[in-house]
């Protein structure tokens, strides 16, 4: 089995979905235990075994149960280890936490969450190595690793432990030091906020917490002590400083008496320094949360710290020090520390050694930098100490990238719009002059054929200018023309223009500068020689000319008389070339302008123009749309011709697109809900399970009668196994299941669904264990009368319980389809049993001959077949002869190859296509044994959870019987 277990677990890695399409979850995890526990396989293939459960835990171990069976078969394997395996251990401890956290085990407080608790706790007390050896140095990295891991998920677990983990942190000499304050850290400010969350907690409590070494605060324990507090998954995601403005941090009034909690910060901010930098800011973090909970402790403790942090370096720890900023302000940072770290920043974001993306990080700490007295409060909201002479060392040059010259092109735009000195001719006027000779020098380059990406950053940085300085009616009136220049010389750049314009329409409604960009470039196109113009210019003058179209504000006048000298020039080969693209990019115009508000005046040359196209151009579909634009032109008016060729409204001016069926008649709502099949707002129908055995359905659905082979029962002794398993070569032989349900109305009530016609019932399966299903028709479905029963048959490849997924398209009395979901169909392991398949006139002594003869074969092993998966197992249980017989009335009456006698009987499950599963139920005293065989071992842990399941039922019955 462990040949192979490479290749299975690289392929369930890389699409567990399709992986698990050709077993269960279920059966996949029992391979990956028992070959765990398998002495015989190394070390290397155990770690490898372990990858399913670290990446997928919940498709593993959807359940609280399952994660926690498979946490104590993973705890014996850890307890049967070698200690020289450390890296299997390592591995075993991560797979316990991912299994215990995503299978709820810890959070529902189960016995095995409690033994791995103490295990990694006894392993983290081993400070300095004393016990184990420096050997299993790493196994005690891992062991806090893990802690911190549930610690996080759920916040205040070990909140009732401060007082131990801060021993433990004080006595690490080694470099797991840093480990141990990381999660003492992580654990103080969640206790910390659990007393938040009390109410009438005060310095006593707080006191209480921080000495504690009882036990564990668990989620259920946590949650019912304190029914108004955040649930565990709430509090991981808590964080004072993320709160927004409206927001209030939580606060435990202690008054003055903190010593306790003032020594123990002063204690972890003492040993920061022998901290990496990572860790440091993550520590910092936390104890910058703990103290804006706790108003009574200055923060002024952080004051010794802030000389190393404003000279630091580290992108993390510059982070930290303006996370501290933002929630300590002037109590922390005096107005010399706000000014220093500004122009740190400044300095910063143009460091010549620095990497673009650190300089990037840099200027946005700038734009969104926490002044200890803001005054606004906005996006992007420069500080107020932030001057054009201090953003002189941030000007955008050619020679920057393109992200960090976007970057500082904004910055400096912000800072020379809040100096209001765009208009004059001091520093902010010699500064807004230079932004645009940067944007100039940037327009050059781009008609000195530059590459693709400085294109996108030019007119990424011209929509940045005019996003600030649209209304400098010098610049922006400057740009246009310049613009319209730069388009002569590169027509390819027409979706650029166009797009600039949408965009600067879209962010500056109240600004006219992009239908000018739009007028001026309808102005460089019909008065450009026409001698100049290619075909190849052509296709772009017509892009830009259908959307100058869209604008009901531009004329279009010059439009159509340069597209009529196009046309109709005797020197134009334009029609003669019939080129198909070319033709629909002209009728496009035309279209937008047979939709322009101004169409009364362009109806000569327009109608001109389309009978020219119809009568000329060489190419037969642009022909056919002329015309038909011709026909719809002459005869329909402007309101008319709008509702058949539109279909869009306009948005901010221009025509906004709208998709529609038709791009000729005009769509209306009967249409559209005709031709559309709609979706219901929630399931309006159910399917009901039945009975499984109805009367007419209490023998299996094959009868095998009907071969020949089996019409006899004149074979003796072997002869009846024989005949049996013949049937299986027999291509009519269909080993299927039904199925029988009620389809009816839901609980929701509405009369325009009480009748419902031609439902057609569709089922998709979730896995790979069973045949496609086929739809099921249903006539009609009334609800005032009674509903229809639906039978879904259902052929298995492999016998194990699924889900199918249905979903309905019926009718209604108005004509409309609709589409309706319904509740997934869970199919049991136990409606997958069959009786023994065999023909209509066999006596009950030769199934017995039969059934021993399966028996025989499993168990000796003597078949002529591959028994290689064949299993015994021995299931028992207390119950008393009473309880026995209701057991075989109640669950195996159809199966019983023997019936019960003396306390014994015989009962044969067949599971489609080929599978068996044998019983042989025998009653002692007080208990009954079952003792099981079958020829498929994965169906093991199915029939033991079955029985398992039967016998509590009855155990019920009787216990309720006998309260009665």
């Amino acid at each position: 089995m462990s040949a192979n277990w490479p290749e299975r677990i690289s392929a369930f890695l890389s699409s567990p979905s399709q992986f698990l399409y050709s077993t269960t979850s279920d059966i996949f995890l029992a391979e990956v235990l028992h070959e765990l526990r398998d002495d015989r396989a190394s070390d290397h293939i155990k770690v490898l075994l372990l990858s399913p459960l670290l990446e997928h835990p919940t498709l593993l171990c959807p359940s609280v149960f399952v994660g926690e069976e498979t946490a104590l078969e993973l705890m014996s394997v850890f307890a049967q280890c070698s200690p020289k395996s450390l890296p299997l251990r390592c591995h075993l401890l991560l797979a316990l936490t991912s299994v215990l956290l995503c299978s709820c085990c810890v959070s529902s407080h189960t016995s095995a969450s409690q033994d791995f608790l103490d295990l990694l706790l006894q392993m983290a007390q081993d400070t300095n190595d004393a016990q184990a050896g420096a050997a299993l140095h790493p196994l005690r990295t891992t062991a806090c690793d893990c802690l911190r891991e549930l610690e996080a998920c759920l916040p205040g677990l070990l909140s009732q432990r401060l007082e131990l983990l801060s021993s433990l942190r004080q006595q690490e000499n080694s470099r797991l030091h840093q480990a141990y304050t990381g999660l003492h850290a992580l654990a103080l400010r969640n206790a910390v906020y659990l007393l938040t969350q009390q109410k009438g907690a005060g310095a006593g409590d707080l006191k209480t917490a921080l000495g504690s070494n009882e036990g564990f605060v668990w989620g259920e324990g946590a949650d019912s002590a304190h029914p108004n507090s955040e649930s565990h998954s709430d509090l991981a995601l808590f964080s004072p400083l993320t709160l927004g403005t409206m927001g209030k941090v939580p606060s435990l009034q202690t008054g003055l008496d903190c010593k306790e909690l003032r020594s123990l910060l002063s204690s972890l901010l003492e040993e920061s320094y022998l901290l990496t930098s990572l860790s440091q800011a993550a520590l910092l973090r936390r104890l910058v949360e703990v103290l804006a909970m706790v108003p009574a402790v200055s923060p002024t403790i952080f004051r010794a710290q802030l000389l190393r942090l404003l000279g630091t370096c580290k992108v993390c720890l510059l982070h930290t020090t303006l996370l501290m900023k933002a929630a300590f302000t002037d109590s922390l940072f005096s107005a010399e520390d706000e000014a220093f770290l500004l122009k740190r920043l400044v300095g910063l974001s143009q460091h010549p050694l620095l990497s673009t993306p650190e300089k990037l990080f840099y200027m946005d700490c700038i734009l969104h930098f926490p002044e200890n007295r803001p005054i606004s409060s906005g996006d992007e909201s420069l500080p107020v100490l932030l001057t054009p002479r201090l953003a002189t060392a941030l000007v955008p040059t050619v020679f920057n990238d393109s992200v960090s010259m976007l970057a500082r092109l904004n910055l400096l735009s912000l800072v020379y719009l809040e100096e209001g000195e765009e208009d004059r001719e001091g520093q902010g006027g010699r500064g807004l002059a230079y932004l645009y000779d940067h944007l100039s020098s940037l327009l050059r380059i781009v008609e000195n054929q530059a590459s693709r990406e400085m294109v996108v950053t030019f007119f990424r940085a011209s929509f940045l200018f005019l996003l600030h300085f649209c209304h400098v009616e010098r610049y922006s009136e400057d740009l246009s023309q310049r613009l319209c220049d730069l388009y002569l010389r590169r027509t390819r750049l027409a979706p650029h223009l166009i797009n600039l314009a949408d965009r600067t329409q879209d962010r500056l409604e109240e600004s006219g500068w992009a239908v000018a960009l739009l007028r001026a470039l309808q102005r460089t196109i019909t008065e450009a020689p026409l001698s100049q113009l290619t075909l190849q210019d052509l296709r772009w003058h017509l892009r830009i000319l259908a959307r100058v179209a869209e604008e009901g504000e531009v004329l279009q006048r010059a439009t159509l008389n340069f597209l009529l000298c196009v046309i109709t020039s005797s020197s134009s080969a334009l029609c003669v070339s019939g080129d198909w693209r070319l033709g629909n990019s002209v009728l496009g115009v035309c279209r937008r302008l047979l939709l322009h508000p101004s169409l009364d005046s362009l109806l000569t040359p327009l109608a001109d123009l389309l009978q020219h196209l119809t009568c000329h151009y060489g190419e037969t579909d642009i022909q056919d749309h002329a015309r038909l634009y011709y026909t719809l032109l002459t005869t329909l008016s402007q309101e008319k011709l709008a509702g058949v060729l539109a279909q869009r409204g306009t948005e901010r001016g221009r025509q906004a697109k709208v998709r529609s069926l038709s791009a000729i008649m005009g769509e209306n709502e009967e249409l559209t809900s005709g031709l559309t099949v709609h979706q219901t707002e929630r399931p309006l129908l159910r399917l009901v399970k039945l009975d499984k055995h109805e009367p007419d359905e209490c023998r299996p659905e094959h009868k095998p009668d009907s071969e020949p082979a089996c019409e006899t029962e004149s074979s003796p002794g072997q002869g009846g196994i024989e005949d049996y398993r013949a049937q299986f070569q027999s291509s009519s032989f269909a080993s299927e299941i039904t199925l029988q349900y009620h389809l009816t109305h839901t609980g929701v009530h509405d009369p325009h669904f009480d009748k419902l016609f031609s439902i057609r019932l569709h089922f998709d399966l979730t896995d790979g264990h069973y045949e496609e299903v086929s739809d099921i028709s249903v006539p009609c479905l009334f609800r005032t009368r009674k509903p229809p029963t639906v039978r879904l048959r259902l052929k298995p490849k492999q016998p194990y319980h699924t889900t199918l997924r249905a979903s309905a398209i019926f009718t209604t009395e108005d004509g409309l389809s609709w589409h309706s979901p319904l509740a997934d169909l869970h199919v049991a392991f136990p409606e997958v049993f069959l009786p023994l398949l065999t023909p209509l006139g066999w006596a009950r002594e030769k199934k017995q001959r039969v059934f021993e003869g399966i028996w025989g074969e499993i168990c000796s092993g003597q078949s002529e077949g591959d028994l290689t998966n064949t299993a015994t197992s021995l299931f028992c249980d207390q119950l008393e002869d009473s309880a026995v017989g209701e057991l075989v009335r109640k669950y195996f009456q159809r199966y019983l190859v023997s019936d019960l006698d003396k306390g014994r009987c015989k009962v044969l499950f067949f599971l489609p296509p080929q599978s068996h599963v044998l019983l042989k139920v025998i009653t002692e005293e007080d208990a009954v044994q079952v003792h099981i065989a079958t020829d498929n071992w994965k169906l093991l842990p199915y029939i033991n959870s079955y029985l398992e399941d039967i016998t509590k039922e009855i155990h019920s019955t009787q216990q309720v019987n006998g309260d009665v």
